[in-house]
């Protein structure tokens, strides 16, 4: 989604609201699909004393393998989209504001990155997942097996000693 920003920069409009809807669907990450439903998009492009700032929120649901018990998962995120837009900068490597040169601002692209940017790096089912046993491949959330965790072979020594 585009938005023309020229009556905001010029102080002929306060804010614009965006309440709207697109598609990641085809985005692929370590080849699956994890975003099954239009991301949603709520908020305002405000004009405050000649600062132009976008305030929204990107609410989305993520599919995706857990990283430790490696069953399917999905989390529910609301991800701030908060940017100050400008026409143009003095100093070109000012990574705080967004530069909109032509006026034009592609929405879908920068709240694209924004969720992106948020994601966390590991993908949890819930924060207290237990995994699965490197051993018997048993899913330690649903049960408890009765693996032997593996002695240090540094330590073998000792452990003879205790028999």
């Amino acid at each position: 989604m585009f938005i023309d920003l020229e009556g905001l920069f010029s102080g002929g409009v306060d804010f614009v609201g965006i309440d709207y809807s697109f598609d990641m669907s085809d985005v692929e990450i370590n080849g699956a699909r994890p975003f099954s439903s239009p991301v949603h998009v709520i908020g305002e492009i405000n004009n405050h004393a000649g600062l132009v700032e976008i305030d929204a929120d990107a609410c989305f649901s993520y599919t995706a393998m857990c990283d430790r018990c490696c069953e399917p998962s999905t989390i529910n995120y609301e991800v701030p989209v908060i940017h100050e837009l400008v026409q143009s900068l003095e100093n070109e490597d000012d990574d705080d504001y967004i530069v909109v040169p032509d006026m034009q601002l592609d929405l879908d692209a920068l709240i694209s990155e924004d969720i992106f940017l948020y994601l966390p790096p590991v993908h949890l089912c819930k924060d207290d997942c237990k995994g699965i046993c490197p051993e018997c491949g048993a899913n330690l959330n649903e049960t408890q097996c009765e693996c032997r965790k593996p002695v240090d072979p540094r330590l073998e020594a000792l452990l003879s000693m205790m028999d």
